[in-house]
Order: structure tokens, then C-alpha cells, then sequence
């Protein structure tokens, strides 16, 4: 072999070596399974620049190899487009998918359930557990007058915005853009249907809530609630007070009642359906789909009283007349008395 041909022979394999090096630190930065699969998810709280991330992925041990990620980071300029979310984290994930999916915000919603909340700063404080805003800033909102009467409700009302169901959120949803996102839910739920049988029994979508709240309040069984829902409007036709129980609960503030005294009637309240005519002012709680329907849908008869019936069945005894209905309370009290529950 001459001289020139060992010289192409060594040129040749620097070549190769070089790029044979190149090729795997390509390899090592943007392509070798990095994700460790200790964590489930990465949490970029909003307003975090790079380094913010980077400390975050650093502290949670988010990755085997920090080094490599952070020379991928900057030769893909991921430092300009942080964007916040919640992003889930596949072990063996690449620093280049896992980049690519940063830098694209492809984060997945955080899926929020809520049902028979009894309080609005309750559910502050359910939601606050699931997105990244905290409880006093959505609270805040429920409690400002100037705010939610650009949806048309008060501070009173302003629960029944909420319609129980299941929810997909991102995590770094704010405050207004989850009350925005409620009332576009709202929205929906009041459909022309539902809107033209609230016209029929001359009601509004706020006051056939608040009307439901009540029902869901007495109501132990959903079949039971279309009859609730009558006796109540025919209380309301009539001019007579509701005389719910639940709101004197409500307005006592007491949760743990379970038999309602003389003491709990006098209670000074706009919720207190025993010395008020109408409707309270908002819910007693949240209601629930079925208790809305059940207002909109109410069973036709002529029942203007009902006591709980004295077996504890959840079901309840109803009654046209005043002396039926004393006879029917009798037979309730004395199942209380029997079994000790004085309040």
C-alpha cells in the first residue's frame, strides 16, 4: 500500500470516527430515552421563565440526564415559548419529544367532577385542589357584585351557575376563565327546551335552581322529587310560605340538624322559608340535574303539606288538608321521640 493510499485510508477512518461521534451525541441529546418515569406529571406554573423549569425538572429528578436536556433546550430555543400547563411524562421520552411537547403547550386537562356541594366557597376549595388558581381568588369572584352581574346574577344567586357534572379543565386555568367556562356550561344546559318550560310555569333558570335546591334538600330519592317540586309550586300559586325545612337548616347554618325545632323556626334569615313568602333569595345548595328537571317537570296534584314518614324510609307522607297533615307529623314525631333524636 503507497503512501498516498494510507493517508486516505487514515483520512477516511477520522471521517468515520467523527462522524460517527457526531451522529451519537446527536443520539444522546435529542433521541435517547431520558424521562425516568418517577413522576407522573410536570406542573409549569404560570409566569415561569426557563429557569424556573429547569430548577423544577432538576429538584423533582424529572430526568436522567440534565445536562443533555439543557443543550437540547437551547439549540431548539425553547427558552422563548414556556408555556404553563400541566404536562404528563411518559417514561423513556426523548429530550426532543419531550421538548416539542412544551414548547407546543400540549398539556392534558385535569378532569373535574362536582355534584350535591352544599357551599360556593366549598367548591372554591374543591376546584383550588385540581387547577393552578387558588380558592380565595375564585371566591372572590362569587363575592363580587360588579363581576357576576355581567352574567346576570348576584352574589346570592350566583351558585346556580354551577351544573353538576364532569369537567376537562387545564390546569392553568384562572379564576375567570374557569367562571367564564361555567357559564358557557350554564349556557348549554339551558337550552330552548329547558328555557321554554321554565316561561311555561312563569319562572326564571335562576329561580327554578333555587326551587330545586329545596327539593334536592328534602328529596332522599330522585323519583320522589317531581311530587316535592309540586307541592312547593302549589305552595308558591297559592301565596303560601314554603315552610322547607332545609332552609331553616340553611339559615342556621347548622348541617348537623336533624330534626328541626320551634327554635330553628324563628331564625331571622331571608332563607328562613318559615317566616318568608317566596323563594329565598339563592340556593340552599347546589342542584342537582335531576332537581332541576323535577321543578320544570313537577307532578300536578293537590298536596300542600308533607312530613317525612315515620318509618325513616327517606319517603315522605303528603296531605291537602291541615288536620291530615298534623296526623301525619304526629306519627313522625313520635317515631323521633322513639329513637331519642332530639335535634
Amino acid at each position: 500500500m503507497t503512501f498516498k493510499s494510507k493517508t486516505l485510508l487514515a483520512i477516511g477512518l477520522i471521517l468515520i470516527l467523527v462522524l460517527g461521534g457526531t451522529a451519537l451525541n446527536y443520539y444522546l441529546q435529542y433521541f435517547k430515552p431520558n424521562i425516568n418515569g418517577k413522576q407522573e406529571y410536570l406542573f409549569i406554573k404560570t409566569g415561569s421563565d426557563f429557569n424556573d423549569v429547569y430548577a423544577t425538572i432538576k429538584s423533582e429528578n424529572t430526568l436522567r440526564d440534565t445536562l443533555s436536556f439543557l443543550n437540547a433546550a437551547k439549540n431548539m430555543q425553547y427558552s422563548g415559548k414556556i408555556k404553563p400547563g400541566r404536562y404528563r411524562l411518559q417514561e423513556g421520552m426523548s429530550n426532543r419529544a419531550f421538548i416539542n411537547m412544551l414548547k407546543a403547550g400540549n398539556q392534558e386537562a385535569v378532569k373535574i367532577s362536582f355534584q350535591n356541594v352544599r357551599l360556593k366557597h366549598t367548591l372554591a376549595g374543591m376546584v383550588s385542589k385540581k387547577l393552578e388558581c387558588d380558592s380565595a381568588s375564585i371566591s372572590k369572584l362569587l363575592d363580587s357584585t360588579e363581576y357576576v352581574q355581567k352574567f346576570g346574577f348576584n352574589t346570592d344567586n350566583v351558585y346556580t351557575i354551577f351544573i353538576p357534572n364532569s369537567y376537562e379543565i387545564y390546569w392553568n386555568t384562572d379564576a375567570e376563565e374557569f367562571f367564564t367556562r361555567m357559564h358557557e356550561e350554564y349556557t348549554k344546559f339551558w337550552n330552548d327546551e329547558r328555557k321554554s318550560k321554565a316561561k311555561g310555569i312563569n319562572m326564571s333558570p335562576i329561580e327554578v335552581s333555587i326551587l330545586a335546591s329545596i327539593v334536592d334538600g328534602e328529596a332522599l330519592n330522585d323519583n320522589e322529587m317531581p311530587t316535592i317540586a309540586g307541592l312547593y309550586m302549589n305552595r308558591l300559586i297559592k301565596g303560601m310560605r314554603l315552610e322547607a325545612d332545609p332552609t331553616v337548616i340553611f339559615a342556621a347554618n347548622d348541617f348537623t340538624i336533624r330534626r328541626v325545632l320551634n327554635k330553628h323556626l324563628r331564625i331571622n334569615s331571608p332563607y328562613n322559608t318559615y317566616l318568608n313568602k317566596g323563594l329565598p333569595p339563592g340556593p340552599i345548595s347546589m342542584p342537582s340535574i335531576n332537581a332541576i328537571d323535577a321543578v320544570l317537570n313537577y307532578e300536578k296534584h293537590d298536596y300542600i303539606y308533607m312530613c317525612a314518614k315515620e318509618d325513616f324510609s327517606g319517603y315522605h307522607n303528603y296531605a291537602s288538608t291541615l288536620s291530615q297533615h298534623l296526623t301525619n307529623a304526629k306519627k313522625f314525631q313520635q317515631a323521633l321521640n322513639e329513637r331519642n333524636i332530639k335535634k
